[in-house]
């Protein structure tokens, strides 16, 4: 079994404070992909390089305190591809692909940030031209390689997804624009939810961000905004999914999928 978990850690440095390392050496996975790090090289250099013996690869932001996302790994990567679009959201640190090729197999994980656009009309707008980037871009890497994007979408998918679905349909992360590009790309884009594929009719259980306003976490008014997005054959070989609520490491819960091997 190949464990892969992801988290938007909302700061490497908060979650860490928080006892992330000490449940990742319990949990052990073998790759974790994570978002929002929030830091710089110099920031992790000698202090987050290396988390519970798995080794970190980044794709930092280039304003500070900012998005970023990492990918930590038992297994040396065949190579690291820092960035997708070469321009607007690759300054923003939003993605990072570990390769991890053999002579017979083509492979990929890949750790992204989703833009967020409930600061306004500004954001949803970068929002809207980053789902538009990123959709050609990862329908070219299907046809190359299997892979697995693990990454803080930003998009509740359905009405299961979320707790208020009815109070937010016109809120950024619900918007029809929004679930339509989820819905296409995993109908005629050929991408698998994975975590759906396991689970099809969750609903409270499923929730992996909750608001740090009001009573949001204790009454578990959730949304489901952190996904495995993998092609069909890697989508098949998954067996266990799992959602850590135990502690509490960021505004996030890490979500673990086991895969064959």
């Amino acid at each position: 079994m190949f464990t892969l978990t992801s988290l938007n850690l909302n700061g490497i440095r908060s979650a860490t404070s928080k006892g992330l390392e000490a449940w990742l050496e319990k949990a052990k996975p073998d790759c974790i992909c994570v978002q929002e790090v929030k830091a710089q090289a110099p920031d992790v250099a000698g202090k987050f390089e290396v988390l519970a013996g798995l080794q970190g690869h980044f794709h930092f932001a280039q304003k500070k305190g900012y998005a970023g996302v990492g990918i930590y790994t038992r297994e040396e990567p065949s190579d690291v591809v820092v960035g997708f679009d070469g321009g607007e959201f690759d300054a923003e640190g939003r993605y990072i692909e570990l390769r991890f090729d053999t002579p017979t197999r083509r492979r990929s994980i890949i750790s992204s940030y989703f833009p967020s656009g409930s600061s306004g009309p500004e954001r949803q707008d970068a929002k809207y031209r980053f789902l538009a980037a990123i959709y050609p871009h990862l329908q070219a890497l299907k046809a190359q390689r299997e892979f697995v994007l693990c990454g803080d979408i930003n998009i509740a998918h359905t009405q299961n997804d979320l707790k208020n679905w009815k109070g937010n349909l016109k809120n950024s992360g619900f918007l029809p624009e929004e679930r339509a590009w989820m819905t296409q790309l995993t109908t005629e884009g050929g991408l698998v939810d994975v975590y759906r594929r396991l689970q099809p009719n969750t609903t409270d259980a499923c929730y992996t961000w909750w608001s740090n306003r009001g009573q949001a976490y204790a009454k578990n008014v959730g949304w489901r905004l952190d996904y495995h997005l993998a092609t069909p054959a890697l989508a098949e070989t998954a067996r266990t999914e799992a959602i850590y609520k135990g502690e509490k490491f960021s505004d996030h819960a890490p979500i673990t999928i086991g895969y064959d091997g």
